[in-house]
């Protein structure tokens, strides 16, 4: 199977949508914001696992950087008490910088990584937080897709 490249441009305008595949939260080690490291089936054929497992684990840790507490979270928190929450109008706390951050590293990923295969990765943020989706893409060079390919799929850990 040939695979043809897609530029990232590309895929946000294709109507060439074939499937999503969503990565559920992980909820083993609490509420924390973290997600599953498997790896779901539908992408083998368009990703190494090792490539998607890294990019689920950095998310994963952008995120535990996100919500670790220190001093400039106690100020950020004592500064939006004093000023009746109106500091953040005019200041970004260090969660915010972080979600930025994390845009930032999914857009890079995507751009490098998953467009060229065909797949691109949804912020998190987009989708409150609850799944990482995965939207794939047909190939160009196939014939089309069947009926049954446009089912959305996903990783549920019950």
């Amino acid at each position: 199977m040939a695979t043809e490249f897609h530029n990232l441009q590309e895929l946000r305008q294709s109507p060439s949508l074939a499937t999503k595949v969503f990565i559920q939260r992980d909820y083993s080690e609490g509420t924390v914001c973290r997600f599953q490291i498997k790896f779901p089936s539908e992408l083998g054929s368009r990703i190494e696992r090792t490539l998607f497992e890294d990019t689920v684990k950095t998310l994963n840790t952008y995120y535990a950087e996100a919500e670790k507490v220190g001093g400039q979270s106690y100020m950020e928190g004592c500064l939006a008490c004093a000023t009746a929450y109106f500091i953040f109008l005019c200041m970004e706390t260090r969660y915010e910088k972080v979600l930025k951050k994390i845009s930032g590293y999914i857009q890079e990923q995507n751009e490098k990584i998953y467009a060229p295969r065909g797949l691109l990765l949804t912020d998190p943020v987009e989708r409150g937080m609850r799944v990482i989706e995965v939207s794939v893409f047909e190939d160009r060079g196939s014939s089309g897709s069947s009926p049954s390919s446009n089912v959305s799929s996903g990783i549920s850990q019950r």
